[in-house]
C-alpha cells in the first residue's frame, strides 16, 4: 500500500502543478484546465519512461538477431523441453536479451494508471486522495468536482453517468473516449506487427494476441473508467503511436518491411545528392538498375584462299581427290 500511496501523492501533485499553469488561461474551475493537466501528467510519465523504451527497442532488435540460434536450439533439443529452456536462458544471458523488456513500459504504467483512477474516484466520492488531503490543496477538491468538459465531469463514468448532473453528456463523452482509446490501442499494436516485425520473430505471436486482447479489455473495462482516466490512456496511446512511428521510420529492425522502406529512402537520398552534384540528370536515372553489358559475339576470322584450300585439318587435299 505504501507504493500506491506514494504514487497517489506523486500523480496528484503533478496534476496540481500543471493545473496552476493551465488555470491562468482557462480559470481554476475549468474542466479544460484539469483535462490538460492530465495530458501534462502523461508527458511527464512518458519522458521518464524513454530509457525503458530504448531498452525495449534494443531487446526487440536482439531477439531478431538471435533468431537463427533460437531455431537451432529448438531443433537440437526438440524432445527435451527442460534442456531447451536451459539453453535458451543461457543464450539470453550471453546476448544480454530480455524477452520481457518489450512489456516493461506498459507494466510500469499500470500502477500509475491505478493511482490516477484512485485519485479521480476519491474526487467523485468526496473522499480526497493524495495531495488533495493536504490543507493547502483542499480548496481544489470542490473545484475539481464541479469541473466539466462538454458538460461531463472528469470523475464521471459511462456506467455511473446517472449520478452526474448531465448523464447524457457524460455517457457521450465517455463513449467517444472509449472508442478512441480502443482504436488507438489496436492501431499502435498493428503498426508494430505489420511494419517492424518479421514473421519468424517469436514475439510476433505474443504481439498478435495483445493486438486483440488489449483493445477488447479496454473496450469492456472502459465503461468503468472515469473520463479523466480515459483522457490519460488516450493521450498515452497517441504518444506511443508517434514514438513508435519515429522509431520504425528511423531505426527499423532488419528483415522487416520497415527496414526495406528505410533502405529505399537511403537510396533516394543518395540519388538526390548525385543530382545536385551533377552526376546524373534525374533521381529516376540514379535509381535505375545498371544496364547489362551487351554480349560480344565472336566474329569468325577471315581466311585466306590458301587456308580455305587446306581445309579444316590444315593440310592440302591430295591431287585427284575432291
Amino acid at each position: 500500500m505504501f507504493l500506491l500511496d506514494w504514487l497517489r501523492n506523486a500523480v496528484s501533485w503533478i496534476l496540481v502543478q500543471f493545473h496552476s499553469i493551465f488555470s491562468i488561461p482557462f480559470g481554476e474551475a475549468s474542466g479544460w484546465a484539469w483535462a490538460l493537466s492530465i495530458v501534462g501528467l502523461v508527458v511527464v510519465i512518458r519522458i521518464l519512461l524513454i530509457p525503458l523504451f530504448v531498452k525495449q527497442i534494443k531487446a526487440q532488435r536482439n531477439m531478431q538477431l538471435i533468431q537463427p540460434e533460437i531455431k537451432k536450439i529448438q531443433k537440437q533439443y526438440a524432445g527435451d523441453r527442460e534442456r531447451q529452456s536451459q539453453e535458451m536462458m543461457k543464450l539470453y544471458r550471453e546476448t544480454g536479451t530480455n524477452p520481457l523488456s518489450s512489456c516493461l513500459p506498459l507494466l510500469l504504467q499500470m500502477p500509475i494508471f491505478f493511482a490516477l483512477f484512485s485519485v479521480l474516484q476519491g474526487i467523485a466520492m468526496n473522499n480526497p486522495q493524495g495531495v488533495f488531503t493536504w490543507p493547502q490543496y483542499a480548496y481544489l477538491v470542490p473545484q475539481f468536482r464541479e469541473a466539466t468538459i462538454f458538460g461531463a465531469p472528469l470523475y464521471g463514468t459511462f456506467l455511473d453517468a446517472s449520478e452526474t448532473a448531465n448523464p447524457i453528456n457524460t455517457r457521450i463523452v465517455a463513449l467517444i473516449l472509449i472508442i478512441l482509446m480502443t482504436v488507438t490501442t489496436f492501431t499502435t499494436q498493428r503498426q508494430l506487427i505489420v511494419k517492424n516485425m518479421s514473421d519468424d520473430n517469436p514475439i510476433v505471436r505474443q504481439q498478435k494476441i495483445m493486438l486483440y486482447v488489449f483493445p477488447f479489455m479496454f473496450a469492456v473495462g472502459g465503461v468503468n473508467f472515469p473520463i479523466g482516466v480515459l483522457i490519460y490512456w488516450f493521450t498515452t496511446n497517441l504518444w506511443s503511436m508517434g514514438q513508435q512511428f519515429y522509431v520504425i521510420r528511423n531505426n527499423p529492425q532488419p528483415n522487416t518491411p520497415a527496414y526495406a522502406a528505410w533502405e529505399q529512402r537511403k537510396k533516394e537520398k543518395e540519388a538526390r545528392k548525385a543530382v545536385r552534384r551533377g552526376e546524373v540528370a534525374s533521381v529516376d536515372e540514379a535509381l535505375a538498375p545498371p544496364e547489362p553489358e551487351p554480349i560480344k559475339r565472336a566474329q569468325p576470322k577471315k581466311q585466306s584462299r590458301s587456308q580455305r584450300k587446306r581445309g579444316p585439318g590444315g593440310t592440302e587435299p591430295e591431287p585427284g581427290k575432291s
